[in-house]
């Protein structure tokens, strides 16, 4: 579902105020729109604390599904706790929205930077991939299943720290001789199972991790068609280029992580464990440069002709190269006229 609907509502005023507690909020810049409302940056007038505020107009909230949405995302974050999802301080309404008031994530989404790099370092994307498997072990650990995972959900903070956002379409996991067969979230990051309407579990979220991980290596989404049909039968048959810039622990990774039948998918143990992310060199911080400029790890790990377009001896990845297909041809480019958006959603 596209962000028309809220592009054609008004914005909420300046001041925004918490009628129960009389709290007054500044609004500042908007941070992005989703399917049914805009996140603004907004400050505490008396504390000066900044959050991310999430405003759904109240008339959207009548619309079929959304306020179911919203409510599970509201109840399901005020009882999460962890470092790496991100957190829910409140909620409170006016006469035009609804707001949910979230912790603020500055430097924005994964998505959002790697549009502006073209697609990131195999050291960067371990340093990020490790806190993404913290954040959803956490919430596999509590019993629900996203359902939604791509770039555009992991949210970067002030300190370079990488969160999970948008539990909206976020549930508990079936109970045993159960699914959920509803065919909801983003289109290319779809499992083959969610599909075929054998339901969410575990395993459809680790596929969609999957997809974000080649997303962020390459620059555009592993399933990509002009027509659903087609795409379709490349997710289900895991039908992806696989451009020779990637590692060989990063191939072997994502063949992992994108098996098409649930049982054989590696699970998030399994990723964990994996040589990518076991054997790789990973930084221990990373610079707010690294949001739009190549990182150099000085200090932390030897150059290794680390030079835009050269391949690192080490075969740790470090420096993107140009995009080529295995054949030796360049890659298909990142998106064409009329081909299917790589975060079209189905909600």
């Amino acid at each position: 579902m596209g962000s028309g609907g809220a592009a054609a509502e008004p914005p909420p005023g300046w001041l925004l105020r918490d009628e129960a507690s009389g709290t007054l909020y500044k609004r500042g810049r908007l941070l992005g729109e989703g399917a049914f409302g805009r996140c603004y940056q907004v400050t505490e007038v008396t504390s000066g604390r900044r959050y991310a505020a999430k405003a759904i107009p109240r008339a959207r909230l009548a619309a079929p599904g959304i306020g179911d949405r919203v409510e599970r995302e509201r109840e399901l974050q005020r009882h999460l706790r962890h470092p790496h999802i991100v957190r829910l301080h409140g909620h409170f309404a006016d006469r035009g929205h609804l707001y949910l008031l979230l912790e603020l994530c500055s430097r924005g989404s994964l998505a959002a930077i790697v549009r502006t790099r073209g697609r990131l370092s195999e050291p960067e994307v371990r340093f990020y991939l490790r806190q993404l498997l913290s954040g959803l072990g956490y919430l596999h650990g509590h019993g629900l299943v996203h359902r939604d995972l791509k770039l555009s959900n992991f949210l970067v903070t002030e300190r370079m720290r990488v969160k999970i956002a948008d539990l909206g379409l976020a549930r508990r996991a079936a109970p045993p001789g159960r699914r959920w067969g509803a065919l909801c979230g983003t289109l290319s990051y779809l499992a083959p199972e969610v599909l075929d309407r054998r339901g969410h579990a575990v395993p459809s979220d680790i596929w969609a991790l999957g997809c974000a991980v080649y997303t962020a290596l390459t620059g555009h989404a592993p399933f990509e068609a002009r027509r659903r049909p087609e795409l379709f039968r490349r997710i289900r048959g895991a039908r992806y280029p696989l451009p020779a810039q990637l590692s060989p622990r990063a191939r072997a990774l994502l063949a992992r992580m994108l098996e098409p039948e649930p049982a054989e998918r590696a699970s998030l143990e399994g990723v964990r464990g994996h040589p990518f992310l076991t054997e790789g060199f990973t930084p221990r911080t990373l610079s707010p440069r690294a949001c739009h400029s190549v990182p150099i790890f000085v200090g932390q790990e030897p150059l290794c002709r680390l030079l835009r377009g050269l391949r690192c001896w080490r075969g740790c990845g470090c420096v993107p190269v140009t995009s080529v297909t295995p054949g030796g041809g360049r890659a298909p480019p990142r998106r064409s006229r009329g081909r299917t958006s790589a975060e079209e959603n189905l909600y």
